[in-house]
């Protein structure tokens, strides 16, 4: 894996800017890949091993997914929308699973780390980037049980709404009723069509 500096530019670049959430997502990832016994996620054939599970759609997502190389459309990035900094990382062939959580703590201990520096913002992007493993994060290791119809690859599972018709794939339909539905038809949408 390229050094933290590198990874941090990168990600960066990637991202639109450099911001303290950059920051911790990029020592998240690294950690989380040491963990796992990851050493080149972004390349074959380590990239076929891992799922990363995050639960915030914030900056520390773009660079776990920079610099794991996990994507949604790869299915190998899955999203839980738990509003937590926190990223699950998984060697699917291993089955060893880390569950790292960005402390509370950490914004709190910005000023020990970086003193010298006045900016809130900037002070926590110096502090996170000085702060010891064991303050910025929380780390346990658990179990993650993977279903087929999550994995990454081709579709293995696709049924058709029995209301619309629409393909539902990898087993996202919903039984109502005694009827196989897609969720929009069964629980409703986020969107409201516009009637012409």
């Amino acid at each position: 894996m390229e050094d933290f500096e590198t990874l941090l530019k990168g990600s960066a670049i990637a991202h639109g800017h450099l911001c303290p959430g950059q920051v911790v997502g990029v020592r998240m990832a690294i950690e989380g890949c040491r963990l796992i016994g990851l050493d080149n996620p972004r390349e074959l054939p380590q990239i076929k091993k891992l799922i990363v599970y995050v639960e915030m759609d914030r900056c520390a997502t773009d660079a776990i997914s920079f610099v794991t190389g996990v994507r949604l459309g790869r299915r190998s990035l899955k999203f839980v929308d738990n509003g937590i900094m926190a990223a699950t990382f998984l060697n699917i062939e291993t089955k060893r699973a880390f569950r790292i959580v960005s402390t509370e703590n950490a914004r709190h201990l910005a000023e020990k780390y970086a003193p010298e520096i006045t900016d809130k913002r900037e002070q926590q992007l110096v502090a996170y980037k000085r702060m010891s493993l064991q303050d910025l994060f929380s780390i346990e290791e658990v179990q993650v049980a993977i279903n087929a119809c999550d994995m990454p690859g081709p579709t293995r599972f696709k049924a058709v709404c029995q209301k619309c018709g629409q393909v539902v794939r990898d087993k996202r339909e919903v039984m109502k009723n005694n009827q196989i539905l897609c969720r929009p038809c069964a629980l409703g949408t986020y969107y409201q069509a516009i009637m012409k």
